[in-house]
């Protein structure tokens, strides 16, 4: 079989192989839709029962629905899909037995790809005894999202599934053209034993990172840096940018792969500008692939792939300049462009990212443009205590809560939710950590808006 014999297919496409087990049943009744991306959700969906929206927002979450051209991710993943082969993570060789299509389509061909992520996460659905009328309900597919995400850490896991449950919650369209929609609604995702893991930087002291306040820590696998003492042992005196050419969660946990062999310091969310340490300062992780470069350096990556501008959002910009700005102060790296590098400025570089699309123009006037404000205030909720979110709007997770009366630092502000309290009536939220929104009107910031000087996230 070819991969241009599939193209965009219908269900010829699917009746190359086998279904999984009881795959005929339908989980929705899913939109016509006239764009062969959209046609090859809608097929798949159907074929293997799994909801359509759900398919969509794990794609979305993984690529953005951008296969990238059959090339792999930086861990080995494949197609909108992101189907993966590596020691932690086989969905493109489940997908390969599940729906007895070539390798080489399921890479390389959007709608293959497509039903080969429909087929492997039905076959989880199957293997957690999901009834029919569960597999109807997008909340008890968390778990096999779970699964098709292979995180070994259960926070990052956690970080994984949620990512997913928040585009359902917000809404999204995509891919670049706008083709798609999936329409926002309210979601009660079923997490299992991972309800009792707190939400990435919410979990107290010891998830949060100790060498950057807003960051959240998920340690590298001691197989994939060296433990230094830095800036004792090796001084510091670049900053490498990279673009992580993979998903947010993706990234952390493959450096939490020992068959990785590479990691950085920081990873950025491309939506929110949210960060995860997972290496310390003083260690030296592996990401210049050049060990001059990787000791005397700290690696900094951002959630996206080098050809898509449309993961380096303002809020990623403005997060990843103030770390910078933050770095460049304590180790007193020079703030121009022969210290603040990209991996392809690196001596002997196999790499191009963070690729054309970056703009460093914009990100060095960041870099340079003074102090970063952190505003802070003082929740006020009349006696009760106020719910942290993991997304600015009440469609979101609650994640938290704070005390009334408890002072919070602000990093950045966004638009959300409109919410009426004691402040009066805002859509302005704001984030105290990664991952962790409360609503402005029940914080008193002494401001009757955005705080000036505070970022916009």
């Amino acid at each position: 079989m070819t991969v241009l014999a599939l193209g965009f297919g219908g269900p010829a496409l699917l009746a190359a192989g086998p279904a999984v087990a009881a795959g005929s049943t339908h989980a929705t009744t899913p939109a016509v839709s006239a764009h062969p991306l959209g046609s090859a959700f809608d097929t798949a969906a159907t074929r293997y029962g799994v909801p359509r929206d759900l398919l969509i927002a794990l794609g979305y979450a993984e690529t953005r629905l951008d296969g990238h051209a059959g090339l792999p991710s930086a861990s080995g993943g494949y197609g909108v899909m992101h189907l993966a082969s590596n020691r932690q993570v086989r969905t493109l060789d489940e997908a390969v037995t599940l729906t007895g299509l070539h390798r080489r389509a399921l890479t390389d061909d959007p709608a293959a790809n497509i039903a080969g992520a429909a087929a492997v996460l039905r076959s989880y659905a199957d293997r957690a005894g999901l009834t029919a009328a569960q597999r109807a309900d997008v909340n008890h597919w968390y778990g096999p999202v779970v699964r098709y995400g292979g995180a070994a850490d259960q926070t990052v896991a956690r970080l994984y599934a949620d990512t997913v449950f928040d585009l359902l919650t917000a809404g999204f369209t995509a891919p670049q053209d706008g083709s798609l929609t999936v329409s926002g609604r309210s979601v009660a995702p079923q997490r299992g034993d991972l309800a009792r893991v707190a939400a990435a930087g919410t979990g107290g002291i010891g998830t949060m990172s100790t060498d950057y306040g807003p960051a959240a820590w998920a340690p590298a696998s001691t197989s994939n840096y060296t433990v230094a003492s830095r800036p004792s042992t090796y001084p510091i005196n670049y900053i490498v940018i990279h673009t992580a050419q993979g998903s947010y969660a993706g990234t952390i946990s493959w450096f939490q792969n020992p068959a990785a062999q590479v990691s950085a310091h920081y990873t950025f969310r491309s939506s929110d500008g949210a960060v995860t340490q997972s290496v310390r300062e003083k260690d030296v992780a592996w990401h210049a692939g050049n060990w001059t470069y990787n000791t005397q350096s700290i690696g900094i990556e951002h959630e996206g792939y080098v050809d898509n501008p449309s993961w380096y959002t303002d809020s990623m910009y403005r997060a990843s300049a103030a770390l910078t700005r933050t770095l460049a102060n304590r180790y007193g790296v020079p703030k121009d462009r022969a210290h603040i590098i990209g991996h392809n400025q690196v001596p002997g570089a196999t790499h191009t990212d963070p690729g054309p699309n970056w703009n460093w123009t914009y990100y060095m006037q960041l870099v340079t443009g003074g102090s970063s404000t952190v505003g802070s205030g003082t929740v006020n909720t009349d006696a009760s205590s106020l719910n942290i979110r993991s997304g600015p709007g009440t469609g979101y997770a609650v994640v938290g809560s704070v005390a009334d009366g408890a002072t919070v630092a602000i990093y950045c502000q966004t638009t959300g939710t409109t919410v009426t309290g004691p402040a009066g009536t805002s859509n302005i939220w704001d984030r105290i950590g990664t991952g962790q929104y409360v609503a402005d009107v029940f914080v008193q910031t002494g401001h009757g808006g955005f705080i000036p000087g505070v970022p916009r996230c």
